[in-house]
């Protein structure tokens, strides 16, 4: 696909702040065609270091609560700031995301990146711990990185040159995403759906010097990619 939005940014700055495959063009792709309202109350789950949050603010008009666990507030902050953006605009929480600080129906919108797989396989996390917090009627975009077809019983040599198996069980297909949101209730499965970032969101991440990068090219490089995908999950709270 065409990256309109997200091809404006520095590639510097995109350098410096990915945590992993390039989380705003997983984002561009994942809101094509979105129904969030402009204005709208986003909360950026699992936002890292705060680059998919300036996106959403900056060329979605939302206002966005940068929600993390492992980044610093203060520094996210610094970087909002530097691109343009104050606490009207957004505004960074340290959270953890089985026990995230917000009032029940705050937001019209949660938005997650590259992120969802590390909390949301327990069946009962989405109902219990995220879809109070989003308005009936509210939007949940989550981009999950996956596999074409969960092969843990026999997981192929490449994705064992940069990943163990117990780092392969965050990672499953489609068929298993579905399973997981099935399981709650009160909410509408719009799309569960491949995505067709994966090969160059991929490139952009392995062409940083990060130290996770440069392990995560070995099973790149010997063709690994072939097994992976990113899964596009699109839910409307009933």
């Amino acid at each position: 696909m065409e990256y309109i939005k997200s091809t404006t940014y520095d590639p510097k700055i995109v350098i410096e702040k990915i945590m992993g495959p390039n989380p705003i063009k997983l984002t561009e792709e994942l809101l094509q065609g979105h129904k969030i309202r402009p204005g709208a109350t986003v909360m950026d789950l699992g936002s890292g270091q705060g680059l998919t949050s300036v996106f959403l603010a900056k060329d979605y008009g939302f206002r966005v609560f940068a929600a993390d666990l492992w980044s610093d507030p203060s520094e996210n902050m610094r970087f909002f700031e530097q691109m343009g953006l104050s606490s009207e605009n957004i505004i960074p929480i340290h959270a953890d995301a089985t026990d995230l600080p917000f009032a029940e129906e705050f937001f019209d919108a949660v938005v997650c990146i590259d992120a969802y797989n590390f909390f949301g396989r327990d069946k009962a996390y989405l109902g219990e711990h995220l879809l109070p917090f989003v308005k009936h009627g509210g939007y949940l975009y989550f981009a999950i990185p996956g596999m074409k077809k969960d092969c843990h019983d026999n997981l192929p040599p490449e994705l064992l040159l940069s990943w163990t198996p117990e780092l392969l069980e965050y990672i499953h297909d489609a068929v298993y995403w579905e399973d997981i949101i099935r399981a709650t209730e009160g909410i509408e499965i719009l799309s569960i759906h491949e995505m067709e970032s994966n090969e160059e969101v991929w490139n952009d991440w392995l062409a940083s010097d990060n130290p996770y990068a440069v392990g995560d090219r070995k099973t790149m490089e010997a063709g690994g990619g072939k097994y992976m995908n990113f899964i596009a999950v699109i839910l409307r709270r009933k």
